[in-house]
């Protein structure tokens, strides 16, 4: 995401960061020395993230994210305005991603922008397929294909959606490795996950149904795909309602004629 930047004339002089430690620290050190003059708020759905910045605790997560002193970031408000809203794999954890959207707009500057990152429906197509192999649920919720993002981003007041994708295959060295990895990832939101708590046993079957099942590369690694899609639009000006009136004086249409007929 950060190499998109380079697609916009005007770096922006402020950024809000939606869910730094779900983005990464690696990602906000690399995005905060890409805009050192900009200035940087957070924002975290988990209440005690921002209690972190402060205090004993925070001192060890602001370092690890490179903030001191004067460039430590504000932590952002209902009232908070930026040139950018950065959300790097944060949609496709959220339950209700219409209305975060449209809270992100809120957030943002006329004429600023949204960056974004999320996971898209080819992911995890090899997990899927070694539990739908043994009658099991869906490892993961479906996943919103790119078109379908461009459409909410429009139906939340975005303006001129760009959405690319682009896939990443992850090797694992056993079944147990590829488990550990994915928990850290995020959540499974599907309405058909088993409703209470597994087991050790049922870690034991799916390791051992992963491992006979799953497919592997030349090296007999195990293979896990991802779809990431990437995505940026514009908050543009309101336009006018359809029953206000507008003045148009007779030298601008005037104008405007012989612009036509030109």
């Amino acid at each position: 995401m950060i190499d998109r930047l380079q697609w916009f004339r005007e770096q922006p002089a402020s950024w809000l960061h939606w869910e730094p430690l779900v983005g990464g620290l690696e990602a906000h050190r690399a995005l905060a020395a890409r805009l050192p003059d900009a200035r940087c708020l957070v924002s975290a759905e988990d209440p005690r993230v921002p209690g972190r910045l402060q205090g004993g605790v925070g001192r060890s997560l602001r370092s690890l994210l490179g903030w001191g002193g004067s460039s430590a970031p504000s932590v952002a408000t209902a009232d908070t305005r930026v040139a950018m809203l950065w959300a790097n794999m944060v949609l496709h954890q959220e339950p209700r991603p219409q209305a975060l959207l449209r809270r992100w707009h809120g957030h943002i500057d006329v004429g600023g922008f949204l960056m974004f990152s999320c996971l898209g429906p080819d992911s995890l197509s090899e997990l899927r397929g070694v539990y739908q192999g043994q009658g099991w649920p869906s490892p993961a919720h479906s996943f919103t294909d790119m078109h379908d993002w461009g459409d909410m981003l429009v139906q939340a007041g975005f303006a001129e959606p760009v959405m690319d994708m682009e896939r990443i295959t992850l090797t694992y060295s056993s079944a147990a490795a590829m488990l550990d990895d994915l928990r850290s990832f995020g959540r499974n939101l599907g309405a058909a996950r088993f409703p209470a708590l597994r087991g050790s046993g049922w870690r034991a079957r799916i390791e051992s149904a992963i491992e006979q099942h799953g497919p592997r590369d030349s090296h007999g690694r195990l293979t896990l795909g991802f779809e990431i899609n990437y995505g940026h639009a514009f908050k543009s000006a309101p336009r006018p309602k359809a029953g206000d009136s507008q003045s148009v004086s007779v030298d601008e249409m005037r104008a405007m004629l012989r612009k036509r007929r030109s």
